[in-house]
């Protein structure tokens, strides 16, 4: 079953993948990674919801942030190398603007590695993280995300 197979059981539309909004790249190549730039739940143009986890952002619509950025990582790595490519995800890292007493990161981040698991199944989709409490994120998002994934060398 293909990666766009199992998004489509599930009922997931993969997005156009992001522009980048400055200087960099979405991705980057490095033998068989390919690492995957931050995003955020940015769609079409419009920012990704803004505010702080804890405070004026619930943990579940931060969860949902979470996967829709998780979307726009997936959408990078279609557009750079497609997604069926992908041999594992290696390394998710989750960036969550959160109040100073909150402390729920892995579980906001868990919408990302439910999305990931979904694309990707098991073992591909299993993946080592990192979930970190951040004062501010660009556009006031509540999640950013970025990605480490190993894909098919050339000729294989």
């Amino acid at each position: 079953m293909t990666v766009a197979d199992r998004l489509r059981e599930a009922g997931v539309v993969l997005p156009p993948a992001p522009p980048p909004k400055g200087a960099y790249f979405p991705s980057r190549r490095c033998g068989d990674q390919l690492w995957v730039s931050g995003a955020t739940a940015r769609r079409d143009g419009e920012p990704a919801l803004r505010g702080v986890v804890g405070a004026d952002v619930t943990i579940d619509v931060a969860r949902e942030q979470a996967g829709l950025a998780a979307l726009n990582l997936l959408a990078a790595i279609e557009a750079e190398v497609g997604l069926d490519t992908v041999d594992a995800v290696v390394a998710l890292r989750g960036y969550v603007r959160g109040a100073p007493e909150f402390d729920a990161h892995p579980a906001v981040v868990d919408g990302a590695s439910q999305v990931l698991l979904t694309a990707f199944g098991a073992p591909t989709g299993a993946h080592a993280r990192t979930a970190i409490g951040v004062a501010s994120l660009p556009g006031g998002a509540c999640v950013e995300l970025d990605l480490v994934v190993s894909v098919a060398t050339a000729g294989r």
